[in-house]
């Protein structure tokens, strides 16, 4: 009976101390508001790097976006057109190399309010959200840019000459590649809403038909291209991510 009750003492005071503010510190809303314009100034001359650095290397980069549109040419139908494509490019590059510091500046932000069991999870979670997201745009760039553009140039073969605007094409590519890498923060989503204890496995396996509707709408609404190959290959992805999420928040015991 005394060992059941110091076990029982013993699991209270572990979740007392998991529950605990480490850096609990009284600071105002103006305190508030300059951390957070110092945790975005960072950020953004984290960015400004990125997009120099990536500026410096543009054409290897472009080169390197235009290999799935392989059988297509690219034209330059005005002044300066392919000089802000490469600045689109390095921008969008810039953002992409600069996140990993971005993630770690809103960590920083959000650090001190946190508990001890939060912050247990902050790291696997902002961990699992970077590499989703970089599997989302692999899988753009290997499956779903390669598939849309297949699509239009196999349709349009035989009859009409595939001669494409640099800037129309690299809109297409840069939207769907990012819109996937954010598609794929699903799991992550749902593993936060798990742990919050908002909403839970079954609760989400039970609105299966919903997300498969919706999945679709995503789909739609994401693709750049109307082709049904796209949109059918990321809601394909979207539901996958969606099971594994539920399977994730099960194993957590939610």
């Amino acid at each position: 009976m005394t060992s059941n009750l110091e076990t029982v003492e013993s699991t209270e005071q572990q979740d007392d101390y998991l529950n605990e503010l480490p850096d609990e510190l009284e600071m105002s809303l103006f305190d508030h508001l300059e951390e957070l314009r110092l945790r975005i100034f960072y950020s953004l001359i984290g960015v400004l790097v990125g997009v120099i650095g990536c500026f410096c290397f543009v054409n290897r980069i472009v080169e390197l976006l235009e290999i799935p549109a392989q059988g297509a040419k690219f034209l330059q139908l005005s002044p300066g057109e392919y000089f802000f494509v490469s600045i689109k490019v390095a921008g969008y590059s810039g953002i992409l190399v600069a996140s990993p510091f971005i993630l770690y500046q809103i960590a920083l932000f959000v650090l001190p309010g946190l508990t001890r069991r939060e912050r247990r999870l902050l790291g696997p979670i902002v961990l699992g959200s970077s590499v989703l997201f970089v599997a989302g745009i692999g899988f753009a760039y290997i499956a779903l840019i390669p598939a849309a553009l297949n699509f239009f140039i196999n349709y349009g073969e035989g009859v009409v000459e595939q001669l494409w605007s640099i800037d129309r094409y690299f809109e297409f590519v840069l939207l769907l590649l990012f819109s996937t890498g954010l598609a794929f923060q699903i799991p992550v989503i749902q593993l936060l809403l798990g742990l919050l204890n908002i909403v839970g496995s079954e609760v989400m396996l039970k609105g299966w038909r919903y997300v498969m509707l919706g999945a679709v709408v995503l789909g739609a609404v994401l693709t750049p291209s109307t082709d049904p190959i796209t949109q059918s290959l990321l809601a394909g992805a979207v539901l996958f991510l969606y099971f594994g999420g539920i399977f994730m928040v099960k194993a957590i015991g939610k």
